[in-house]
């Protein structure tokens, strides 16, 4: 029935993201959006503060965040940190939906499923204009990471 269900909704470009788009539009309440955010943020894995380099701080957010992409296998996964409460659960979102996937599944994840979520509606314009730039970021070490993919074969 899962199946049926997702194959009927639009796809961004990775399953798990999908599935999260469709936890967040499947509320109005923006309270319970925010929890959930919330409950992300509590799952993501800590970076190493040696690992907190410049070349991975992510530019134009207020708060402190750094995303680090590493390519396993052909697949990438991620690992980041912010040291705001509600950036750093979006920050989980965009790691949890774009990881283990290849750089290009990465360059190709449609931008519009941040509108989807219904979280532009209750974030500030700071915050959201952040979590575009974080998903920015992340695809741009998948660009450098595609390049480095592309040189091996």
């Amino acid at each position: 029935m899962a199946e049926k269900f997702t194959s009927l909704s639009k796809s961004f470009g990775s399953p798990v993201l999908d599935k999260m788009v469709e936890r967040l539009k499947s509320t109005s309440d923006a309270r319970r959006r925010y929890e959930y955010v919330l409950w992300l943020a509590k799952k993501l894995p800590k970076l190493s503060e040696e690992l907190r380099l410049d070349s991975i701080k992510v530019k134009g957010c207020i708060s402190t965040v750094y995303v680090l992409a590493e390519l396993s296998n052909g697949k990438v996964y991620w690992k980041g940190y912010s040291d705001a409460l509600i950036t750093k659960g979006l920050l989980s979102l965009l790691i949890e939906g774009l990881n283990n996937l290849t750089p290009n599944e990465i360059l190709n994840i449609d931008e519009g499923f941040i509108k989807e979520t219904g979280l532009n509606s209750s974030l500030t314009p700071s915050r959201a204009n952040g979590f575009l730039n974080i998903l920015l970021n992340m695809k741009s070490q998948a660009k450098r990471l595609s390049k480095v993919t592309a040189s091996t074969l």
